[in-house]
């Protein structure tokens, strides 16, 4: 294949998230997550596994720095532990925990990397949850307050913030069919959670921008929902429901346009949305400089009665079929489509025009095996099905840039292996390979090949 070359200033990096890589769950006065409570409710998580250790980067988190550096990353995306700053979610900030992102913030400035915060990657402090969690609105009021509390420690030094993380996979697996904490399932709960999330990013916006923030969004999981016959009728109504309820609901009030007629008829149907009061829809649409874009798998539908629907999709019971996925996939039994990566982002290039988009997550699990020695003596963990996702879908953002779309950067999922949430540790993302018994880390092949492609800026 011929050289590609991505454009001057293209960000390149990886990302984490606090409770995968982190432990240290109950040191220097954090408080209980959602997530602690949850990976302790038996079967919820594979083998009672927690984020207790993880890991540990807590501890070891001026090594794992010096470790991206050799690698070549510019970028560190992580997010803040809200039960680390405040925990109980109100009330006094706790220094210890702003103190731990401090040294973290200035040990990647040391070696030239630039930090970009993520402010809520769903540890929600389970006091907030006793108390309703997102499905009420004390919630994304409380939340603005705890995105101004870390800007106050953090604002001199970090440049480009986000307020949430996949608020889809916060609403719909958390609340509505309960397989991520805090294990609800309950459709309304699912849609009051999705409105307050916004909400919470709209006042969090507002407050973050105030005190002068540059470079502000959030990052949205989208979908790329295709239909199972282009031509069926019944398939794009399907599309169109899925669409709504993954996509549409998120985009179009965030970007101006207030919440799709059709999605909020859908809601309808199994909750009164009493709790959309008027101005929340400006709120929400406070302006953002950058979208957040976290792409694994595309989804294919088919309208059809009777379908089993998805329970992650309220209202699909019925009426809509998700076709099971075809090889190749990956270990977590997704898809592996670049092609939808690339029409993804020129859907929302198209659709919301304007606005600057960011990979900040893409990569894939699969079972990663040590191979030879390196003749330096390190472990080599030979990750070439990892290498191969990583071209393909780098080479899908390519096509999309050659196509117009302003996609400014690319971090890759994951820096380290972690924990996987509900699968616990048996699920590897990582471009590091991480011993859980010793903490040794050793970067793989994918981690090998993305410095060189950095390096080049360019495939």
């Amino acid at each position: 294949m011929s050289e590609l070359r991505f454009p001057e200033n293209f960000v390149w990096g990886a990302a984490t998230a606090a409770y995968q890589i982190e432990g240290a769950t109950q040191e220097d006065g954090r408080g209980p997550s959602i997530w602690d409570t949850f990976s302790r409710t038996p079967g919820k998580v594979f083998q009672g596994h927690t984020g207790d250790v993880a890991c540990d980067h807590y501890h070891r988190y001026a090594d794992d720095v010096a470790m991206m550096a050799e690698l070549g990353l510019r970028t560190y995306r992580f997010s803040v532990a809200w039960p680390r700053i405040q925990p109980d979610g109100t009330g006094p900030v706790n220094p210890r925990g702003l103190d731990f992102y401090d040294r973290l913030v200035d040990t990647l400035l040391g070696r030239g990397i630039d930090p970009f915060v993520t402010l809520y990657h769903w540890d929600l402090p389970q006091t907030l949850q006793d108390r309703g969690g997102w499905t009420s609105r004390e919630t994304a009021e409380h939340f603005a307050d705890y995105a101004v509390a870390v800007l106050g420690r953090l604002g001199d030094r970090v440049r480009t913030w986000t307020t949430l993380n996949e608020p889809w996979c916060s609403a719909y697996l958390g609340y509505g069919n309960g397989v991520h904490a805090p294990g609800e399932r309950d459709a309304g709960a699912a849609f009051r959670a999705v409105h307050h999330l916004l909400l919470g990013h709209g006042l969090a916006t507002r407050a973050l921008r105030a005190a002068g923030v540059a470079t502000l969004g959030l990052t949205l999981n989208p979908a790329d929902v295709q239909p199972a016959d282009a031509d069926s009728e019944a398939d794009a109504a399907a599309v169109r429901l899925v669409d709504g309820l993954h996509n549409r609901i998120f985009l179009d009030p965030l970007t101006g346009a207030g919440y799709p007629e059709d999605v909020l008829e859908h809601v309808a149907r199994h909750v009164e949305p009493t709790f959309l009061r008027d101005g929340d829809e400006k709120i929400i649409a406070a302006p953002i400089d950058l979208l957040g874009v976290n792409y694994y798998s595309p989804a294919y539908v088919a309208g059809r009665s009777g379908g089993a629907g998805g329970s992650a999709y309220p209202g699909t019971e019925g009426v809509v079929e998700f076709l099971p996925p075809v090889g190749p996939l990956t270990e977590m039994g997704w898809m592996i489509e670049p092609a939808g990566l690339t029409r993804l982002l020129e859907r929302i290039g198209a659709d919301y025009p304007g606005l600057p988009l960011m990979i900040t997550e893409n990569g894939g699990a699969f079972p990663d095996k040590a191979g030879a020695e390196d003749p330096d003596g390190t472990g080599r963990v030979a990750d070439t099905d990892r290498v191969a996702y990583l071209d393909g879908h780098l080479r899908a953002v390519h096509r999309a840039i050659a196509r117009g779309v302003d996609v400014r950067g690319y971090l890759v999922w994951s820096l380290l292996d972690n924990f996987e949430w509900a699968e616990g540790y048996r699920k590897r993302f990582g471009i590091v390979h991480v011993d859980y018994l010793t903490q040794r880390r050793t970067p793989k092949e994918s981690a090998r090949w993305y410095r060189e492609v950095i390096s080049r800026n360019g495939l």
